[in-house]
């Protein structure tokens, strides 16, 4: 049981990094894509919508 602990954590260590840094990158890229404002606009607008506030008065 200890080989296999100790390979997955060595596997976790190595690739397991890289892999949680590439979806990182690719998560700034997302948010700051060219056409992307209009979307973050929009969404942070949404409390302030009188339609979206689902009937409250």
């Amino acid at each position: 049981m200890e080989s296999t602990y100790q390979s997955m954590r060595t596997f976790a260590d190595s690739w397991g990094l890289l892999y949680m840094f590439v979806i990182f990158v690719i998560a700034v890229l997302w948010t700051f894509r060219p056409g992307s404002k209009k979307h973050s606009e929009d969404a942070a607008r949404i409390p302030f919508n009188e339609d979206e506030n689902h009937g409250r008065k």
